[in-house]
């Protein structure tokens, strides 16, 4: 059966365009089957996409939903992977930063204490 050109594995393409540091564990993804591709879900590391294909996924704590640009040809710079995809992922704005220390680094211990003394006047 001849394969086009323009058609690729969607494991290799998820590695290529460097959304996954290795192809295991893009296939991992795959197989778990937590991707989609054009809204039916991949289940096979071997499926072929190819341009226009819409893929989503979830990578760290974020679902990204790309559309395929083009097949790669090989896994190259940051600056090659980004022209292999158009980015469609929602951007949250709305999302709260991570609570951190309003001071600089770790709280001393005395600033421990007082946080401490805060939180049991709270509970009372």
């Amino acid at each position: 059966m001849p394969e086009s050109a323009d058609k690729i594995r969607l494991d290799k393409w998820l590695w290529q365009a460097r959304f996954f540091k290795t192809r295991s564990l893009a296939a991992g993804v795959v197989r778990g089957g937590r991707v989609r591709v054009n809204g039916t879900r991949a289940v096979k590391p071997a499926q072929q996409v190819g341009p226009g294909d819409v893929m989503t996924f979830p990578q760290a704590r974020q679902i990204r939903v790309v559309r395929l640009v083009c097949a790669g040809v090989r896994r190259g710079p940051a600056s090659e992977a980004q022209t292999l995809y158009e980015d469609l992922t929602e951007i949250k704005d709305d999302v709260p930063p991570a609570p951190r220390y309003e001071g600089k680094g770790r709280p001393t211990k005395k600033d421990r204490r007082i946080i401490d003394l805060d939180r049991s006047r709270t509970l009372e």
